[in-house]
């Protein structure tokens, strides 16, 4: 359903009993709300969550930025080598004030949240700036964005800012589109729970056909780049934190959990070994419960330190 949130229109599902504990879910970088599986959805709604999914705003079905322009990559890259402000289309402030305006929207005065990659970016902006409304926070393979982090591979970084291979006609360029995300997922995602090729490949199929903007990809990637004063924040939030991350997480590498765990008080970390930078269906039972448990304030996440 389209939801005006925070004066931008959402594209918003809600899985679960009305009664349920209210986890509002935010995904990543030009990622759209299906990108959390409905099987791992459905473990959610199993542990007692009213689980809340939306596309962000540029990506999915909610409203588009075109009229932003698409930012000039190399130029931000630089600048943000070098330290120096970057302009942004949009801020990681205002999509974390669209995700307040989902609960807004839906009536929730207080939710449980969980972020993934920027989702968890948007996630800590919450916590810190909007941490009335929060229950819990869970923050999933994300990062403070501090500068002395260690940075992913050049291998990585090449396949992140790759492109598909040009086409001569749309079915050819989907194709291309296909190949480009498999490969791609075959860099970043989990060394220890490698997806099946064909799988893999009809997943991401019903998600371009779903929606493809890759020009939002540069407005988030820009956004991201400009955030440059989260880290300094963290230590603001006092919402019972949990902190989920792979050992094997090509794309941020595991040392940014430890440091998300140091910043924010009383947080917990659970690192499961072969776990990268995806959601493998067979982490699926461990995070849902890691996530239940947290929520309930019960005994340690499995695995937590």
């Amino acid at each position: 359903m389209q939801l005006s949130c925070n004066g931008v229109r959402l594209e918003v599902e809600v899985h679960g009993p009305d009664d349920g504990e209210p986890l509002l879910m935010i995904m990543g970088l030009g990622m759209q709300l299906v990108a959390w599986p409905d099987g791992f959805v459905e473990q959610l709604v199993d542990r007692g969550f009213r689980v809340i999914r939306f596309d962000n705003r540029d990506v999915g079905l909610s409203e588009s930025f075109d009229r932003l322009g698409v930012p000039n990559i190399p130029v931000a890259a630089l600048l943000h080598t070098f330290g120096l402000p970057v302009k942004a289309p949009y801020q990681i402030a205002d999509l974390a004030r669209d995700a307040v305006g989902v609960l807004d929207a839906l009536g929730i005065a207080r939710a449980h949240v969980c972020g993934a990659s920027m989702g968890g970016m948007i996630a800590q902006h919450l916590g810190f700036a909007h941490g009335q409304r929060l229950k819990s926070l869970t923050l999933m393979m994300t990062t403070s964005g501090h500068r002395s982090l260690p940075k992913e591979s050049l291998k990585v970084r090449r396949a992140m800012l790759s492109r598909p291979r040009p086409a001569s006609t749309p079915e050819q360029k989907f194709e291309n589109v296909l190949d480009h995300y498999v490969r791609l997922y075959g860099v970043i995602g989990s060394p220890g729970y490698p997806p099946e090729p064909a799988a893999l490949r009809q997943r991401i199929s019903q998600v371009v056909k779903r929606s493809f903007r890759p020009q939002a990809v540069a407005r988030q990637l820009v956004a991201i780049a400009a955030d440059t004063h989260r880290a300094e924040r963290l230590p603001r939030i006092t919402v019972p934190t949990l902190v989920l991350h792979g050992e094997g997480d090509p794309l941020i590498p595991v040392a940014a959990a430890h440091d998300l765990a140091r910043r924010i008080p009383g947080a917990r970390l659970d690192t499961p070994p072969g776990w990268g930078h995806d959601l493998p269906e067979a982490l699926w039972p461990r995070l849902a419960t890691a996530i239940a448990t947290h929520a309930a304030q019960g005994a340690p996440a499995a695995g937590g330190a």
